[in-house]
């Protein structure tokens, strides 16, 4: 599994990206948590708000910083 966090390095972004990695550990999953600030790379997904959240090629969420447990969820429901 392929976690992205889209943004220009803002502190929400920031934040989602933390939050991810800290699901990622407390779960202990084989998980990659990607952060991605190219904009080239935002508007392909079609990211207007960030942080954009993509898993597995899949956009989630724009606009709002899941928390470790959204992400925890994610995760599991995978």
């Amino acid at each position: 599994m392929v976690i992205k966090i889209l943004g220009t390095g803002c502190d929400k972004c920031d934040k989602a990206f933390d939050n991810a990695q800290k699901a990622v550990n407390e779960l202990g999953e084989s998980v990659v948590v990607e952060k991605v600030e190219d904009l080239v790379t935002m508007i392909k997904y079609g990211i207007l708000t960030t942080p954009g959240i993509v898993v597995d090629e899949e956009v989630l969420a724009t606009g709002r910083i899941p928390t470790v447990e959204d992400f925890k969820n994610i995760i599991l429901d995978r």
